[in-house]
Parts: structure tokens; C-alpha cells; sequence
């Protein structure tokens, strides 16, 4: 009998297309227009603050061509969610001018493809592998400007039959096709949900990026896979612009959507990605207002920033970029570490968003590797950590809640008279550390491929205890020390 893998299912997912009625919109008075377009911006507003669910995501797309005028994209823990969702919407106003022209139901998916431990023994999955799924799982919608929408289903023809092949074979075509996939991290971002009895296909695949060349090549390229070209079926592609709720109006007349920042719209309001009532959007855990803590949280972080600068500490923003840092500790042979890590770096060194990637062993004493790579926006680098977790011995992640919080990266490059005198007074310091309110712990590594390019790797209870140490007079000193023995403006790198 065929081996079927094992799947766990995550969010269920709403691909709901509307094309509107053009004559409808033009022959209506403008007051019944307006009460409409209120009706449908407060709707879409509120699905993208999910005010509808304790979590999810929503977006909503200007999509191209005769299929459909609009995509409301909905993530949500049940199907229930999005059944009131769609009932909802057609209540309001809006919904009279339009018509829904066509619609996917799915669920989040990994499979065993990916994982077998994860099934077989969930409580033995490093935690980077177990961040990366649950990724999957519970998506976040990105912030890049164009989706592109596809079902797809496996071949069931005699001669090419996915389902009658050895789970070994398809694990293997599985993994080529994910080979192809990855060097597109930092390009194209993807959610793959399953529609088995849910809908007409297999699965529902949407792709994201910021721009519309990259998702017809990554297409483009996984057709010469042959689990796509012997197997894979397809539906119609969809490809649209997502613009925020606040736009609902410049859309409808044709402006040019998301609007630009710096313009005003005919009403007085200003254009741009309007800020729904849960903030700009994104990944939602519950119903937390925007600013408060958090607000405060990130003024401390800016102003933190600020004090580095002032001291000469290069605080994690060149080319007038912040760089993001996905850090990941792995007790694999530090040889075979480094060989992985160079094939993943060719790749990521197609994007401009990569800055580098590097392995760091420990200068001294006992300890996991760390792998270190940096990116300039942080939706990269989250992508990055996804196939960063497939490197062997993983054993985490930097940053993870139980680690503490972040784990600050502090680079150095010293000059190599002075490498022996860094590491005394390093040592120093640690010792130092040790009864610091709040510190976990402390190591000092170095980079594999530049033994002076050095990277301490600090712990803390809370963002609040670093800051503290950051802005105490020990750190000041050494800073000040290090001036005369570093060949580099030390950094500072906040953990994406």
C-alpha cells in the first residue's frame, strides 16, 4: 500500500474574488455611493484589524484582467470565521455593487514532506524547524505589492499517477522542487493551503513580491521540475496589487492605487497605506491596540539607536537602511556547518536585500556554532530563517522567548595586533556581566572564514535589562577602549 504523509492543517483561507458593477457605481447618486464606499472601507478596515477573530490577517487586492475587480484575501483559526466573514460582507452596502465572480476555500498545510520528526516526534524538533512550520501554519499576509493565485492539483493519469508513487520518490521530487523554491528567498514569499474537500482542486497557492517578474519566474522555473512537469496540474492564475482599505475610493475611480504618500486625494484626505484600526496590519495574536507599550517600546528602541550614534556605534542602519539579523545556534561538525552555509549564501547573494551570512564558532570553551545572517528588511530575513532552519544541528533560534530577549549582536572587527588584548578584556567584562541585573549569559565568538571579525552573543531577561546595560557607564568605557584596537565602527544589529 502507498504510504500517505502525514499532514497538519493550520488557518482555513477565504480567496474571495468580486468583479463590480461598473454602469451600477456610475448611474448611482453620490449619496448612495458614499454611504457604499463607507460601508465597504469600515468592513475591510475592520477584517484587517481582525475584529472579527481572536487572530488571522486580511488584505484586500486590485486584481487584473476580465476574472474579478477585487480579492479579499481572509486568514482565519476556523472555517466558521470565514463563513461569517463572507455572509457579512454581504450585508453591507458595498456588496450591492458587486458580484462574486469566483472563490477558493483551503487550509494551511505542512506535510511530511517536510518533516517526519515533526509527527513522529513533535517534542524532539529543534525549535527553528518548529518556528519555521508553525510559519506555515499561521501565516502572516506580507506587505509586498503584487499576489499572484493558483490552485493546483497532483496527476492521476495512468502513466503519471502521483499517488501510486513510493513516498521516498515523492519526498525526493518534493525536496527538488523546494530547491527551486529557495532561490527565491528574499523574492517571493508563498502560502500553500490545502483545498482536498474543500474545493475543486488540491491546493491553493499564492505567491507574494514586490515585483510582478519575479512570480512569473519562479513559475517559470519550477515547470521544469519534474514533479511539476510530470505531475502538476493547473488552474488559472489571478495577479493583483493589494492597497490598503483607506484606498477603496481611488480605486474605484480609477486613480492609481496604493495611492502615493505625498498627494491628496480630491476629498482632502491624504493618500498612501492608510493605517487601519490595528495599525498598518500584518500578523494579529489577539486584539492589542496599536501604540501604547509597543509604541513606546519601539520610541526606547529609535532612542537607543540615537545614544549608540552618539557614541560612535553603529546602530544597525547602513545605506540609511535597518538591517535585520536572523541568528541560529547548530551543534553540527563546524566543517559541514560551513559547507551548507556557503551553498545557502550563493543563493541569498542573488537579492539585494542580503547583506551576509556567516558562521561563528566559539573563541573559547564549549558552546553551539552560530550562524549569523543579515538583511535589510525584515520580512527578508524572516524568509531567510525559514531555510536557514534546514541547516544540520540547528538546535534554535536567536531570539526565542525562552532564550530571553533578542540576542543582541555585537560585531566587531578588531585589528589583528590587538585580537589577544579583545579577548582579555572581553573576558573581563563577561566576569563584569555576571552580576548584572537581568543578564543570562555572555560568549564570545568568532567569524570561521576572519578570526578578527568577532561576535558576541549576549543574553538578557528583558529588551529593557540590554537597554540598560547598553547605556551604562561600563559599556561606555569599553566602547571608548575599543576605539584604539577595533578596525571598524563596532554594530549593533536589532534581531528581526
Amino acid at each position: 500500500m502507498v504510504e500517505a504523509p502525514q499532514t497538519a492543517e493550520g488557518w482555513y483561507v477565504l480567496h474571495d474574488f468580486r468583479s463590480v458593477d461598473w454602469d451600477a457605481w456610475r448611474d448611482s447618486p453620490e449619496h448612495e455611493r458614499a454611504h457604499a464606499l463607507e460601508a465597504g472601507e469600515s468592513f475591510l478596515q475592520h477584517r484587517e484589524a481582525v475584529a472579527d477573530a481572536d487572530e488571522g490577517d486580511s488584505a484586500v487586492f486590485s486584481i487584473l484582467g476580465h476574472e474579478a475587480d477585487l480579492l479579499f484575501l481572509h486568514l482565519r483559526p476556523t472555517l466558521d470565521d470565514l463563513n461569517r466573514i463572507e455572509r457579512s460582507f454581504e450585508g453591507t452596502a458595498f456588496a450591492e455593487f458587486t458580484e462574486q465572480t469566483n472563490s477558493y476555500v483551503s487550509v494551511t498545510e505542512v506535510s511530511g514532506y517536510v518533516s517526519d520528526e515533526y509527527f513522529e516526534n513533535p517534542e524532539e524538533v529543534d525549535e527553528g524547524l518548529r518556528r519555521y512550520i508553525e510559519g506555515k501554519l499561521e501565516p502572516s499576509l506580507p506587505d509586498d505589492a503584487y499576489v499572484s493565485f493558483y490552485p493546483m492539483s497532483k496527476r492521476r493519469d495512468p502513466e503519471y499517477n502521483w499517488y501510486t508513487l513510493p513516498f521516498e520518490e515523492r519526498a525526493e521530487l518534493m525536496a527538488e522542487h523546494g530547491d527551486t523554491g529557495r532561490q527565491y528567498g528574499g523574492k517571493v514569499q508563498q502560502i500553500i493551503s490545502s483545498s482536498l474537500g474543500l474545493d475543486n482542486w488540491e491546493w491553493g497557492v499564492t505567491l507574494f513580491s514586490e515585483d510582478p517578474v519575479h512570480l512569473k519566474d519562479i513559475v517559470y522555473e519550477m515547470r521544469f521540475d519534474e514533479g511539476s512537469s510530470k505531475y502538476g496540474e493547473f488552474g488559472e492564475f489571478l495577479v493583483g496589487r493589494r492597497f490598503p482599505p483607506s484606498d477603496l475610493d481611488a480605486f474605484l475611480t480609477g486613480e492609481e492605487v496604493p495611492t502615493p504618500e505625498s498627494e491628496e486625494r480630491e476629498d482632502g484626505h491624504p493618500h498612501g497605506h492608510g493605517e487601519s484600526e490595528s495599525g498598518s496590519g500584518g500578523h494579529h495574536h489577539g486584539h492589542g491596540e496599536s501604540g501604547g507599550e509597543d509604541q513606546e517600546s519601539e520610541d526606547g528602541e529609535e532612542s537607543l539607536r540615537e545614544e549608540l550614534a552618539d557614541l560612535d556605534v553603529y546602530a544597525g542602519q547602513p545605506h540609511g537602511e535597518d538591517v535585520f539579523a536572523v541568528g541560529l545556534y547548530s551543534e553540527a561538525d563546524v566543517d559541514e556547518l560551513e559547507t551548507e552555509v556557503e551553498g545557502l549564501t550563493e543563493s541569498f547573494d542573488h537579492y539585494d536585500t542580503h547583506v551576509e551570512t556567516a558562521v561563528y564558532e566559539p573563541v573559547a570553551g564549549e558552546g553551539p556554532a552560530a550562524v549569523v545572517s543579515l538583511w535589510e528588511t525584515e520580512s527578508a530575513a524572516d524568509t531567510a530563517a525559514g531555510f536557514l532552519a534546514d541547516l544540520p544541528g540547528v538546535t534554535g533560534r536567536a531570539g526565542e522567548a525562552e532564550e530571553g530577549w533578542g540576542t543582541m549582536g555585537m560585531f566587531y572587527t578588531v585589528e589583528p595586533e590587538y585580537r589577544e588584548e579583545f579577548v582579555e578584556k572581553f573576558v573581563e567584562v563577561t566576569d563584569a556581566l555576571e552580576g548584572m541585573e537581568g543578564h543570562r549569559e555572555t560568549r564570545l565568538l568568532a567569524r570561521r572564514d576572519d578570526e578578527n571579525e568577532l561576535f558576541i552573543d549576549s543574553r538578557w531577561e528583558s529588551k529593557e535589562d540590554a537597554m540598560d546595560f547598553f547605556r551604562s557607564d561600563a559599556f561606555r568605557d569599553t566602547v571608548s577602549w575599543g576605539r584604539d584596537v577595533l578596525a571598524d565602527r563596532p554594530r549593533h544589529v536589532f534581531l528581526a
